[in-house]
């Protein structure tokens, strides 16, 4: 047994009061206007089904709430949730940007993200909602194996973000102007309050513009969000939610590496063409009804439709040989994808073996389409590349021999049936189990052969999991879980990947929680070991043709503390250690096996660190301070090509200039430090970070 399991598990034999769970019949209870705390005896809404607080759930979970990412000038979700322990940025454009790092798993395929509880399944690896953060009331995480909840696909974490509810009470109004560097813009409204005695709504509108932090850098946002909430009867009610968001991105591939040095004075030349795209469209509407039918049962149905439209056009790949950089890849691709899902659950407070007993149990269908467009085999206009001026690189035409047609349609059909309990085992032990059984079939047609091919996928995984209650307010713990993740995106999975089944991976955990200090104070610690199994290796002899044995593995130690200091001090901080690497893995190097066994794989850091501290200096005057620190991070499954570790300082400043304004000045990367996010083409181009900049906002409320 891991020896950081063995030592924790010993001390489950302690004793004190546990707390009793109460179960209302909405997981999120909503709120007015930036009015919500959320702590350690807060309800989750990513670790369980059941309702359970932080102190309950035996797992790593962790949240920030909307008005939290917002003060600290975060722009997007992936911004946001980098702050959380353990969690690092790796997206890239050709991935939406969204794709993140936990416990040494990485990309969309790995670590799930939820948008209201849902599942939102990912094409090619890509990802592109939710839109910004304005809308976000609550981003809530699940570190670890997740797909007892939610499916294939959630081995390192799992994002839920919870976007802003409708309130009862007086209608309220927000409204911000916001101007800063690169001319960006932002003009916003949040609205929300009671129509009726019966009828609230929230409403969110967010317009964004830029100029980007590289020439011909513009970049647009478009994002509104609606929901109606009828309280139809004292224990009835239906929610109506509609969410839109158009995108088009900085349009930004990274800068080349020149002789494998990254040259600062490259860090804002564009290097793409003049008629490139990026286009992201997302439409998203739930229908949700929660009915508490009696004092112990309680029903919820969540219907939902999802659309997404997505194009490129650019020249992404940017190669230094032999004194010349040279532009290639000229990649034309457009995804269309549309899912309808419905997800029905029955919790019940009830008695089982003559002890307290919670149970939820549901079944959950979705059907997605999805289809593919693209000009592969992507055969450039030139062979070699495209030679260009390093420092003042021409725009140039986007250009390929290949024309751009339909490559494939699948259309994936998935049934899931789940159930989840918490039995009271004594005053302060209890034990949280979950199972869940996924079946999906997926129907692919290639639209240029004419071929067709099936697949049906199966996932059992389950989960066990016991929480001591030393005290009221510490909690310790230790759980062993399971999850599936795809060869590929499920529903884009290609021919040749259809053969696989689903990589399978286990978790151990231990870890213990505390609130401490009056509630002034809270910390966590967790200890890991998760190994998965079933990986693609490439077959000795045979490079064109792939068999599913390898093993890859990670164990870590992951700590974080909330203090609310005298004198209107308070911190956040946390750091996250994780050993990574692949157990059993081989590379095909132009025809020859290369074992990377014992290797870090790509995009992993070891250590990550976080911390904020803030100080109210009056009562209209506040101000706060970040520090996020990234590890170097491999390239390349060789481990030759390393992006260099990072600091980077945020600050803040706000003041109250009015009873109902109030003014900001956001200063993002402080002292202008020029570091790698991310990576692309092989660790040949670096995604840098946004250079120094500022944002001034302006707050009124009404």
């Amino acid at each position: 047994m891991n020896k950081y399991l063995a030592c924790g598990l010993c001390l489950l034999a302690l004793h004190s009061n546990a707390q009793a769970l109460t179960l209302p019949v909405s997981a999120v209870n909503a709120t007015a206007l930036d009015d919500e705390h959320v702590d350690l005896k807060t309800p989750t809404t990513a670790g369980s089904r059941l309702n359970l607080t932080g102190l309950q759930t035996p797992g790593s979970v962790e949240s920030q709430t909307g008005t939290q990412i917002r003060e600290r000038g975060d722009a997007s979700v992936q911004d946001a949730i980098s702050r959380a322990t353990g969690i690092s940025r790796t997206g890239t454009p050709g991935d939406g940007g969204t794709s993140l790092s936990a416990r040494g798993f990485t990309g969309q395929g790995s670590v799930m993200q939820l948008y209201d509880g849902n599942r939102m399944y990912m094409g090619m690896g890509t990802s592109t909602f939710p839109v910004d953060t304005w809308s976000v009331e609550r981003v809530d995480v699940l570190r670890g194996p997740a797909s007892v909840l939610y499916g294939e696909g959630a081995t390192g974490a799992v994002i839920n973000t919870v976007p802003k509810k409708p309130f009862e009470g007086e209608i309220e109004n927000h409204i911000r102007l916001g101007y800063g560097s690169y001319d960006r813009q932002q003009q916003a409204l949040d609205s929300g309050g009671s129509l009726t005695d019966t009828l609230s709504y929230r409403l969110n509108l967010n317009r964004l513009r830029s100029n980007g932090f590289i020439d011909r850098g513009d970049s647009s946002s478009d994002f509104v969000s609606g929901a109606l909430r009828w309280q139809a009867a004292d224990n009835l009610s239906f929610t109506l939610a509609s969410d839109y968001g158009d995108q088009r991105p900085q349009n930004y591939f990274g800068t080349p590496l020149i002789n494998g040095q990254l040259h600062k004075g490259l860090r804002d030349k564009n290097y793409n063409v003049s008629n490139d795209t990026q286009h992201y469209n997302d439409q998203w509407t739930r229908l949700t009804s929660e009915w508490q039918i009696n004092d112990s049962v309680s029903a919820t149905n969540e219907l939902f439709y999802l659309k997404n439209q997505r194009r490129w056009q650019n020249a992404e790949n940017y190669n230094f040989t032999n004194g010349q950089l040279t532009r290639s890849g000229n990649f034309g691709i457009k995804h269309n994808q549309e899912q309808v899902g419905d997800r029905q659950a029955f919790t019940f407070q009830h008695r089982l073996f003559g002890l307290d007993s919670q149970t939820v149990a549901g079944v959950e269908y979705n059907r997605i389409r999805f289809r593919l467009a693209s000009n592969s085999p992507f055969t450039d206009s030139f062979t070699s590349g495209q030679p260009i001026d390093i420092n003042h690189p021409a725009a140039g035409q986007f250009a390929s021999s290949s024309p751009f047609s339909p490559v494939f349609a699948t259309t994936t059909k998935t049934v899931a049936g789940f159930a989840e309990n918490r039995l009271q085992l004594t005053d302060q032990l209890s034990l949280i189990t979950g199972i869940r059984r996924d079946y999906a079939h997926v129907d692919r047609d290639d639209l240029r052969t004419g071929g067709q091919t099936d697949k049906t996928l199966t996932g059992n995984n389950w989960k066990a999991g016991l929480v001591y209650a030393i005290t009221p307010d510490t909690s310790l713990y230790g759980q062993y879980s399971t999850s599936t993740d795809g060869v590929g995106g499920l529903i884009s999975l290609s021919a040749s990947q259809q053969q696989f089944d689903l990589s399978t991976a286990k978790q151990t955990e231990i870890g213990i929680k505390q609130a401490f200090w009056d509630q002034r104070g809270e910390w966590t610690l967790a200890a890991y070991h998760i190994v998965k199994k079933k990986l693609l290796t490439d077959i000795p002899g045979d490079p064109d043709h792939q068999q599913q044995v390898g093993q890859q593995s990670s164990r870590g130690l992951e700590a974080s503390l909330d203090l609310q200091l005298p004198h209107a001090w308070a911190l956040q901080a946390n750091a996250a250690m994780v050993h990574a690497q692949y157990d059993d893995f081989s590379q095909d190097v132009d025809g020859v096996q290369v074992s990377r066994d014992g290797n870090r794989p790509v995009d992993v850091p070891r250590r990550t660190v976080n911390l904020w501290l803030s100080k109210a200096v009056t009562d209209d005057i506040r101000a706060s301070a970040g520090v996020r620190y990234v590890d170097a991070r491999y390239a390349d499954m060789a481990n030759q090509s390393e992006l260099p570790s990072y600091t980077v300082v945020d600050a803040t400043v706000s003041w109250k200039a009015m009873r109902n304004t109030t003014l900001g000045l956001q200063l993002n990367n402080l002292f202008d430090r020029t570091y790698a996010v991310s990576q692309y083409n092989d660790g040949q181009q670096w995604i840098l970070g946004e250079r120094r900049s500022f944002f001034v906002t302006a707050d009124y409320t009404f």
